[in-house]
């Protein structure tokens, strides 16, 4: 058996800056700051996107807070999503399922939105129903964290122990190759997002992809 465990933006998905323009919405909203800091948002966890706000404008850093700021966020995603020039990336449907009818892969998510935020992004696309399992940034400031998640995830979904080099993480920054060696899993890094292909090679992933087009060169190595 393997495992897949997929990044959402970036990799699935552009939602045309729905996502980031919501986050920041909300948080002029809950915390009266016209202009927001700008802080890394590329390969960042929801949580640590909220605590580097926070920080940058004396915000005390507490549960309610981010709770606050997810939950008007939550609000605002929606709304955003359908104004914006959003796409599956490309071959993404087809890989996906490629992935779906086969019974030695179990396909998840690994990913820094919240669990609410990367439901509400894939039912717009029409993806969700593709992933039963995952670790989401709700709780984890660091993405080595949301790995860590995402495998316990996938084990107890399939009831059984998975060694980490039958994981892949799917992803489109150094930091998702970074949180798969985290687990000891392997990483294919595809140059759909914020990081072209020389950038994402010096990351050592096992496979570098420009799209998902080339999604046989992926498929090999599930064999």
């Amino acid at each position: 058996m393997f495992v897949c465990l997929f990044d959402v933006d970036g990799t699935l998905i552009l939602t045309g800056g729905a996502g980031g323009t919501a986050l920041l919405n909300a948080f002029s909203l809950a915390f009266g700051v016209e202009h927001p800091a700008t802080v890394p948002f590329s390969g960042r966890t929801d949580r640590g996107i909220a605590s580097n706000l926070f920080r940058s404008h004396g915000v005390d850093d507490s549960t309610p807070n981010w709770l606050r700021l997810r939950d008007e966020y939550l609000r605002r995603l929606p709304v955003l999503l359908p104004q914006r020039d959003g796409q599956v990336l490309p071959g993404i449907r087809r890989l996906l399922d490629q992935l779906a009818g086969r019974d030695d892969v179990a396909v998840g998510l690994l990913t820094g939105n919240a669990r609410d935020g990367a439901r509400l992004k894939l039912e717009h696309f029409g993806l969700l129903h593709h992933f039963k399992f995952g670790g989401y940034g709700d709780d984890h400031r660091d993405r080595d964290d949301v790995a860590r998640e995402a495998l316990a995830a996938a084990r107890d979904f399939l009831r059984t122990d998975i060694p980490p080099n039958r994981v892949w993480v799917i992803g489109d920054t150094p930091l998702d190759v970074q949180c798969a060696r985290a687990i000891g899993a392997r990483a294919a890094a595809v140059a759909t997002g914020w990081h072209n292909r020389q950038q994402l090679a010096v990351a050592d992933p096992d496979v570098v992809l420009d799209d998902f087009d080339q999604a046989d060169l992926f498929l090999t190595q599930l064999a």
